[in-house]
């Protein structure tokens, strides 16, 4: 199985994952991005911070971007 690594990237600081997930897809991986940017930026609001302007990048494991995930585009808008 593949291993995927999900930086979080504010600005211009990245907090590395430098240990990786094994994931049996980019998909899964995607999946997996989106969970994590809803569970920081609820963490984030819980303290009074907007971190929507955050992004994680997935990566592989030579460190190439295989996917962008920004967190704006993780919340679902209700009308």
């Amino acid at each position: 199985m593949p291993r995927f690594y999900f930086n979080v990237i504010s600005g211009a600081a990245t907090v590395a994952d430098l240990e990786g997930t094994e994931l049996v897809s980019l998909e899964d991986a995607r999946l997996e991005a989106v969970q994590d940017a809803r569970a920081l930026m609820s963490q984030a609001v819980l303290s009074g911070r907007d971190i929507s302007g955050r992004k994680i990048h997935i990566c592989d494991e030579e460190g190439a971007v295989l996917l962008v995930v920004p967190f704006i585009e993780t919340i679902k808008r209700s009308e």
